[in-house]
């Protein structure tokens, strides 16, 4: 055991290096080698609510030479970081760059109902710097932050001074038509373009005469007049000669001229916002609208390598919990948690045991892919919770868990015992004393794993994430939402998978090594995750409909949530595989994989006040 214990050691000085080096790498790309200023900022909005934002400024912009700035906005259940290509690409060529939280969303703070004036909140604020350009200022938005944008045009109709210059909407649609279904040119003389993704889940569809729908894939059909008449700047498109995707059109509109043009990338919704098409195409589009001061080629990109380092620095978090966890089992406070020997995966060479562990395997992950929509469809209705996403997905969780449960209490009855299995010896009992170590444990190492997040944002404004896996900083009301239900819901199933994973299913099919057996039990507890989109976007791309729920965004949506689960759940089935190998005690990555994942959930959505 002494060679774990050194292992351990150079383990946590390894992954706390590779923490440094994300947060390093990630700093220097999004400042530009330092000739870019990030603060962050609180902001006091007209509606009363205060709004988070990073403001990115380039050495460029002085009261001297004032730059262009573009306010950046995420969507629906994310926050301002799913922004930083954007942030990080247009902050290098010279642009001034607020980013911000919607209300209710990331740091920002939790309204009664969700505000959409965060971008133009940002758009007063980015007008009345003197290094900023007042007369070339842009917003962007993503999903639910191009409605942000709209909104902001609307805002900025009814204010003395306008202040926004350019406005692209990214997987939004625009607003093509007025209250009395008139078609209108709502933004006037400003230039706009859309993203218009060929594969968009939710937005750019047709509504047919007989009332049904078609996806974002059939936007431009020469039968649609919405985009013809974007094109034609609000005009009724009737009659007029169709214009394309993808080509900029000017007019005289008041007396300026005036752009608009709709891009149409072969990319899903999602991808949008983690695209380098979709980041060349903004990095094109404000150059032409609003000139940039350093102008770089749109495929000149390096946010890539800040998002590469984020998931570096994710794997260096995921090696710290091990090897601390491990490191803590050999101080005397919590050494009796630590196993006398290293467990081993347990000979299975009866047909009976494999026909047990196979179809343990599968009925569990037929079982988690059957119930999903299902499950959330009634998770997410409930009205007496506050985050009705984190309690869709956590009933899910906990169903999955039960249903674990039961098929371990089956296995035991009908295979287990007969054999032998010693629930002690395999960590399935365990004292009250032991347990209460082990919750004590378990918070320690959650809490000291997430200070290190908040260590990288405070030294370098940087944290741990991958696409829309995020381990991010957290304001502190978000803890105590997190306490109940959600925790509760996340305990059942983590704790219900690890001791699925390692005292039932931890044997030598897959090689006598484990290696193979962990790998296989990690594919199978990701099963739903990794099958429902692929049957979803399958369907999308050969046809150009989804499997499920094109017509309303509610099914899409649900199937888009898998796509982070996939790597949680990896993530947690190869970490508790590697404490139990210490341990031979399965609550203890349980528990720390519950809590790590209910804070992750809770604090990367959107928080109602019942």
């Amino acid at each position: 055991m002494s060679k774990v214990k050194k292992a351990a050691k150079i383990w946590l000085c390894i992954s706390i290096v590779v923490m440094l080096l994300s947060m390093i790498v990630c700093s220097a790309v999004q400042t530009n080698g330092g000739s870019v200023t990030i603060k962050q900022l609180n902001v006091e909005t007209d509606d009363g609510w205060t709004m988070s934002c990073n403001l990115y400024i380039p050495a460029n912009a002085t009261a001297e030479t004032p730059a262009p700035a573009v306010v950046t906005s995420h969507g629906s259940l994310n926050n301002k970081e799913m922004q930083d290509a954007n942030c990080v690409e247009l902050a290098r060529r010279g642009y001034v760059v607020l980013a911000e939280d919607m209300s209710s969303h990331g740091n920002s703070e939790i309204t009664s109902a969700l505000s959409y004036g965060g971008v133009y909140q940002g758009a007063q604020l980015l007008s009345r710097l003197n290094f900023v350009d007042a007369t070339r200022i842009g917003i962007t938005g993503h999903s639910a932050g191009g409605g942000s944008c709209n909104t902001a045009v609307r805002n900025d109709n009814a204010a003395e001074n306008q202040v926004v210059a350019s406005v692209l909407l990214n997987c939004c649609d625009a607003t093509y038509q007025d209250g009395d279904g008139n078609w209108f040119n709502m933004y006037g003389s400003r230039d706009v373009g859309i993203i218009a993704c060929q594969y968009d889940e939710f937005f750019h569809t047709q509504t047919l005469e007989d009332g049904s729908k078609l996806p974002a894939y059939f936007f431009m059909n020469d039968d649609n007049p919405k985009p013809q008449s974007f094109l034609y700047f609000g005009e009724d498109p009737t009659g007029l000669e169709l214009r394309k995707a993808d080509t900029y059109y000017t007019q005289d509109v008041d007396g300026e001229e005036a752009v608009r043009v709709i891009f149409r990338p072969d990319i899903i919704h999602p991808w949008s916002h983690f695209s380098a098409k979709s980041t060349a195409l903004t990095i094109e589009y404000f150059e032409k609208t609003l000139g940039a001061p350093n102008p770089i080629a749109a495929s000149s990109q390096v946010w890539q390598w800040k998002e590469a380092f984020n998931g570096i620095g994710l794997l260096g978090l995921c090696a710290f919990i091990v090897s601390f966890t491990t490191l803590m089992v050999y101080t005397p406070s919590f050494e009796s948690l630590r196993a006398e020997e290293l467990a081993k995966p347990v000979p299975v060479t009866d047909k009976a045991g494999k026909l047990w562990f196979w179809c343990g395997l599968i009925a569990a992950a037929l079982n988690a892919s059957l119930i999903y929509l299902s499950v959330l469809k009634s998770g997410t209705a409930a009205k007496f919770v506050r985050q009705t996403e984190s309690y869709g997905l956590g009933c899910w969780s906990a169903a999955c868990g039960v249903f674990s449960i039961l098929c371990m209490i089956l296995s035991y009855r009908c295979y287990g015992k007969k054999n032998g299995m010693d629930l002690v010896e395999r960590g399935v009992k365990i004292g009250a004393k032991k347990l209460g170590k082990t919750v004590l444990l378990a918070v320690i190492v959650a809490a000291v794993s997430y200070a290190w997040v908040f260590f990288a944002d405070y030294f370098f404004k940087t944290d741990f994430r991958f696409w829309t896996l995020a381990m991010k900083t957290f304001t502190a009301d978000k803890l105590g939402i997190a306490v109940f239900p959600y925790l509760e819901l996340f305990l059942v199933f983590y704790i219900a998978a690890s001791v699925s994973a390692n005292c039932f299913n931890y044997n030598t099919i897959g090689g006598k090594k484990g290696i193979g057996n962990v790998i296989i039990v990690a594919i199978f507890t990701a099963f739903p995750a990794l099958v429902l989109p692929w049957i979803q976007y399958i369907s999308y791309y050969r046809t150009g409909f989804m499997a499920w729920g094109w017509t309303t965004a509610i099914y899409p949506m649900w199937v888009l949530w898998l796509f982070p689960i996939v790597l949680i759940l990896i993530a947690a089935t190869v970490i508790s595989r590697l404490i139990y190998k210490v341990t031979k005690n399965p609550y203890l990555a349980g528990i720390i994989n519950g809590i790590i994942v209910t804070v992750l959930t809770c604090t990367n959505t959107s928080t109602k006040i019942l």
